[in-house]
């Protein structure tokens, strides 16, 4: 298992705190409550342009159908900052779960595909993040792990001794003294949400939470836990699902320990349960798999089930309000995979999707 720790951060402590510890956040987490419940704004609105960045079909094998999507942190290897990271979830006859391959896109329109990895162990990969050192790790359905791969296309690890079960999601996390900079992973077939520990000596596996709905759904048709987002400010795991149309915030979620959370029907029980909270389920969620973190806390999440002529983005705040929905395409429904938000405030967002009717990275702007 070993690798460095430069592979996604700094190390920390190899202890974990006492949950009793975590009475501490209490009072400020009902604080927060209270004003993220207050906050009515909506961005989305303002992303009124739509512009098609270009093509994720492999140049060299054709493979298509874009799931996973992340941007570039620095220049390393064949990347380069702001560069718009893509897998392919099928391969060149379109067969479902059968894509291998990673590719980049330049953040400007006519960008053409640059191929970053082919490898097996990336077979039906469905989410993507990228480390600080622009590392990627994947999340690979069919092959069932969890692959690591080089900024230059090489594949360093790929973990196929982690606790996986479908794997359907992917987002990273920066060490939090005394926890250490970790991944988390979430398994479509099990529900279940794994830490994966970035030590000196190597990959450590935590699995967290278990529970969360899933359909037990093959390639194409699958729905479970997926569209994770870390939110450094607050070290907070929101957590998308399909298959139940919930959103799942994990708070303080570095502190919650292997075993720590099991869900049934939505609630929650285990040491950590007053860790999770369901901040929002039902319409107009409808079977969504990706979500993007804009700079102010909202999330926008990518329904996947909508009908014919309606692909939708849905806008919800901290505190679980729906603010703000769009139809970003009006062709065939099921588009929508792989979203990554860009920018430092309002004023500057962008947010990129995968729009999977035309194989294509799209971007919503304020300017044109």
């Amino acid at each position: 298992m070993g690798a460095p720790s430069s592979m996604g951060g700094p190390p920390g402590a190899a202890t974990a705190a006492p949950m009793a510890d975590l009475r501490q956040f209490a009072a400020a987490d009902r604080a927060q409550d209270d004003a993220d419940r207050s906050d009515a704004t909506a961005e989305m609105p303002r992303l009124r342009h739509i512009k098609t960045i270009g093509s994720t079909v492999d140049p060299q094998n054709g493979d298509q159908n874009p799931y996973g999507l992340d941007v570039a942190k620095v220049d390393a290897g064949l990347l380069r900052s702001g560069d718009l990271v893509v897998c392919n979830f099928n391969n060149a006859a379109n067969v479902q779960g059968t894509g291998t391959t990673i590719v980049a896109l330049h953040p400007h329109p006519n960008a053409a595909p640059l191929r970053i990895a082919q490898n097996a162990a990336l077979l039906g990969c469905d989410a993507l993040a990228l480390a600080p050192t622009d590392t990627i790790w994947a999340a690979a359905f069919a092959a069932n792990d969890n692959p690591i791969v080089s900024s230059s296309g090489a594949l360093v690890n790929a973990l196929a001794g982690g606790p996986w079960h479908g794997p359907f999601g992917e987002t990273f996390a920066p060490a939090h003294p005394p926890f250490v900079a970790a991944f988390y992973a979430s398994n479509a077939g099990d529900g279940s949400i794994v830490r994966v520990n970035i030590r000196p000596s190597g990959f450590t596996f935590d699995v967290i939470a278990t529970g969360f709905a899933v359909n037990n759904g093959a390639p194409g048709g699958i729905l479970g836990p997926s569209g994770l987002q870390y939110d450094n400010s607050r070290d907070a795991l929101y957590v998308i699902d399909g298959q139940d149309n919930s959103v799942t915030v994990l708070r303080h979620v570095s502190f919650i320990p292997a075993g720590g959370l099991a869900f049934k029907n939505g609630v929650a029980s285990g040491v950590a349960a007053f860790l999770a909270r369901r901040i929002f389920q039902g319409p107009p969620l409808n079977g969504p798999i990706s979500s993007a973190l804009l700079p102010d806390g909202h999330l926008i999440i990518g329904n996947t089930l909508d009908p014919a002529g309606t692909n939708l983005l849905v806008e919800i705040t901290r505190g679980g309000r729906l603010v703000a929905t769009k139809n970003v395409d009006t062709g065939a429904a099921g588009a929508l995979f792989g979203m990554v938000a860009t920018g430092t405030s309002d004023d500057d967002a962008q947010l990129y999707f995968n729009d999977d009717n035309d194989n294509t990275v799209k971007v919503l702007t304020i300017d044109n």
